[in-house]
């Protein structure tokens, strides 16, 4: 009785060995390749997507449209978050807003009727006829320069302290990519996790039983 359950074990033993050498291996290695292929794709789109709206807020900041910066910067957000492979790195800094901004307030106070617009006033002649492009790149050099004219014009009163501008790390934006998200790149993803699994399975599987036969059922 024990003889013929062993022999019927190693039928099914046998069976069980057909049933996965119907699907080869290496058609499995293959599906996988494309699979990876069709991710690699989709995830490189997901970046590019990320890239093109970036650049579209830092031209919306460029041109100076605060409304259009923000719609921009919402489209960024709203991508980069749902999407997979979109990290952006050290994010996207509005450094022409920032500019304005700073420009506005060292204006206001160079425009000032009091004693310290005075020395606002000298400052302001000074670095302009250094830095007359200052609005197109050189704007930190001319703020520096504001700052540093102020303080030797009025060594002991501290006035470049007066001048509050605004905090850089105001004008940064990072959004944070998902490690996975429901879109085509993520699916091609777990469908390639899933060809690798079964080429895993199905390599130990036929090992196990191919062990079985040799060892288990070798007398039968």
């Amino acid at each position: 009785m024990g003889g013929e359950l062993l022999v019927a074990d190693k039928r099914r033993v046998r069976q069980t060995m057909k049933t996965l050498q119907r699907i080869k291996t290496w058609q499995l290695i293959i599906l996988f390749i494309l699979a990876c292929f069709v991710t690699a794709t989709f995830l490189r789109l997901n970046n590019i997507g990320m890239v093109e709206r970036r650049t579209a807020v830092i031209s919306a900041d460029a041109a100076g449209d605060s409304n259009v910066t923000a719609n921009r910067l919402y489209d960024l957000q709203r991508y980069v978050t749902a999407h997979m492979n979109t990290d952006m790195g050290k994010g996207v800094y509005l450094q022409n807003q920032y500019n304005r901004d700073s420009k506005k307030i060292l204006d206001a106070a160079s425009a000032s009727e009091d004693t310290n617009g005075n020395v606002y006033k000298k400052a302001e002649a000074v670095c302009r006829a250094r830095y007359p492009d200052y609005a197109h790149g050189t704007y930190a050099a001319y703020q520096q320069c504001f700052l540093d004219q102020v303080s030797s014009y009025a060594p002991g009163s501290d006035l470049a302290s007066t001048i509050v501008l605004p905090r850089a790390d105001q004008y940064l934006h990072v959004y944070v990519s998902p490690a996975w998200s429901p879109d085509f790149a993520g699916w091609s993803l777990v469908v390639s996790l899933v060809i690798l699994v079964l080429i895993i399975v199905r390599l130990v599987s036929l090992g196990v039983l191919r062990l079985l036969l040799r060892r288990h059922y070798k007398s039968i």
